[in-house]
Parts: C-alpha cells; sequence; structure tokens
C-alpha cells in the first residue's frame, strides 16, 4: 500500500492558492482513476482507491502546511506502513512553473510542509516536485506561495495536472522513470512531423542566354551598323 500526500492549506480560501498544488494533484488522480468519496480521517481528507495492482490512500491533510506531518504519521502508523510507502506532492519554488521532478529522501529546503513531515515520519519519503517558480526576492515568498495562480497559468497547470495522473499508475509500482515520461507527454509533447515548417523550394538559377553565332560578312556589319 502507499500513501500518496498532497500538502495544502485547507478551506475555499486557498483552494486555488500555489502553495495547494499537491490538494489539486490529488484530486485529479482521484477524478480520473475511481477513486472512492473524500472522508475524513487522520486530521485529513482522504480517499482510497487502486493504481494498477497498488492500493493507494489519497490524504490530504486538514491541519495546515507547517503541521502536515501529523496528519501524515497516523495515517502510516494506521496502516503500519514504512515512511519509503510515503509519497508527498509538494509545492516548489526552485522549479520553473510546469516543470517536475521526482525525488527520494533529502533536505526540506525551508518548505514547513515538508518541515512538518520530516519530524514526524522522518526523511526517508518520496516527494514529487512540482515547479511553481520563484517570486525573486525572499521577502516576497509568502504572499507569491498564498496567492492564486494567474490566468495566465491556467495551460501549463492543466498541462501537469493531467500528466501528474497520467503517470500516478507508475508513481505506485515505484516507476519513477516512467512517470516523468508520462508527465512529458503532456508537458512537452513531441512535435508532429506534420507541424514542421515544409522547406520551401530554393529558387532556379536565371538561365544564362546562350551566345548566337553571327554569320554576318565585315562589310554587311559595317552597313547594318549605319542603318
Amino acid at each position: 500500500m502507499k500513501l500518496f500526500v498532497g500538502l495544502g492549506n485547507p478551506g475555499s480560501k486557498y483552494a486555488r492558492n500555489r502553495h495547494n498544488i499537491g490538494f489539486m494533484a490529488l484530486e485529479r488522480i482521484a477524478d480520473d482513476h475511481g477513486f472512492g468519496p473524500w472522508k475524513s480521517k487522520f486530521q485529513a481528507e482522504v480517499s482510497e482507491g487502486r493504481l494498477g495492482s497498488e492500493k493507494v490512500l489519497l490524504v490530504k491533510p486538514q491541519t495546515f502546511m507547517n503541521r502536515s506531518g501529523q496528519s501524515v504519521g497516523e495515517a502510516m502508523r494506521f496502516y503500519k506502513l514504512e515512511s519509503t510507502d510515503v509519497i508527498v506532492f509538494h509545492d516548489e519554488l526552485d522549479l520553473a512553473p510546469g516543470k517536475v521532478r521526482v525525488k527520494a529522501g533529502g533536505g526540506h529546503a525551508g518548505h514547513n510542509g515538508l518541515r512538518s513531515v520530516h519530524e514526524h515520519i522522518s526523511p526517508a519519503y518520496d516527494r514529487v516536485r512540482l515547479g511553481i517558480g520563484h517570486p525573486g526576492r525572499k521577502e516576497m515568498v509568502s504572499p507569491y506561495v498564498l496567492s492564486d495562480f494567474a490566468k495566465s497559468d491556467a495551460d501549463w497547470l492543466e498541462d501537469v495536472l493531467r500528466g501528474v495522473s497520467d503517470g500516478a499508475e507508475y508513481l505506485a509500482a515505484d516507476e519513477g522513470g516512467k512517470f516523468m515520461n508520462a508527465v512529458a507527454l503532456r508537458t512537452a509533447p513531441a512535435r508532429s512531423s506534420k507541424s514542421a515548417k515544409v522547406a520551401e523550394p530554393e529558387p532556379k538559377e536565371a538561365r544564362t542566354p546562350e551566345p548566337v553565332q553571327d554569320d554576318r560578312s565585315p562589310m554587311q556589319k559595317l552597313l547594318d551598323k549605319f542603318r
């Protein structure tokens, strides 16, 4: 069994925040793969289903971001799972918008949700880092992540969520490479050969006129000159 954990803040006020992209990813997986209804359990909203042969519990902690680990730890202990059975989906400032990366273990890089998960289950869990970009200055980070995605973000955000959902079965099977390929097919699709610009034919070189042989006598040429 796997725990897919999305990080975010509860309530409609935060639903479209950049910080809530982890929640959005889980909601898309639940919708696309026929998961059960969301229920309140483990201080979270949870939904059960299967991805391929693997049973998966989707977990959206309702404790607010900086206490997310409480919920994750409670669910993990209930099902007697190891931290390596947990995959956390979270917003990532250090990746450009639309970029997705899978990471095993490591630090929390100041992310309050990851910091809390570290404290409750250890750093030995997998993450799906969902790039949202950086506002440029440290003091702008908090208002940036707690503001809604802009309308101009709609296309790439939709591609990322669809890609994550497409690859979710691979993720549950510990096939990170195949998961990333599924995401890439949505976020960076290969160009069709038909869409390639057809090279225009090069203009034919202008033909040099063939020289005409002059059979006139010298006297005739002189007479023609004064006509």
